[in-house]
């Protein structure tokens, strides 16, 4: 069904608005997936505080283009969804990702994010972003790492001390 000019305009208004607060978009190729599934995939983006848009590719270039993001709508395949992320940049790509591994008819198609300088990733880089390590898990690796060597020099002490307990024992008997 057709939209009317009303309609277009609010979709690009909401559209705008979302490019606006966001701080990493997304986009995939929904062709192929049921209902059930972008309701499903809306609902873990949700928890995240991400959220999918499904639009036309040329509203999409023409709030793109306002928004001074150069993107040509048209060089991409397939029906065309937007993941936008309001929280954390990368959790919208690894839930995607995750998501794609399960559903073959949702592709990743590239993205932006924030710190990129509104510079278009492509679907490879959008998908090395997802298999990067989260943040809470790089920093739990780098508390571990700065500990060890405090750890075992605690050890090494402990044994020095567990070494004159021993001694001090056999001399006492």
């Amino acid at each position: 069904m057709a939209q009317t000019k009303e309609q277009k305009s609010k979709v690009l208004e909401d559209l705008k608005d979302k490019l606006t607060k966001k701080k990493a978009i997304f986009i995939v190729d929904f062709k192929g997936l049921r209902v059930k599934d972008i309701a499903d995939l809306r609902k873990k983006l949700r928890a995240i505080e991400a959220k999918v848009m499904i639009v036309k590719k040329t509203l999409a270039r023409i709030a793109f283009k306002e928004q001074g993001i150069d993107l040509d709508t048209k060089k991409l395949e397939g029906e065309m969804a937007l993941a936008f992320g309001f929280g954390d940049e990368l959790l919208p790509a690894k839930t995607i990702y995750e998501f794609s591994r399960g559903n073959k008819n949702l592709k990743v198609l590239g993205g932006y994010i924030d710190s990129q300088k509104n510079e278009f990733l492509t679907a490879e880089q959008v998908i090395e972003l997802a298999q990067l390590p989260s943040k809470q898990e790089l920093l739990g690796r780098f508390v571990g790492s700065v500990a060890s060597p405090m750890s075992g020099m605690l050890n090494a002490l402990q044994g020095n001390l567990r070494g004159l307990v021993i001694a001090l024992s056999s001399i006492k008997k």
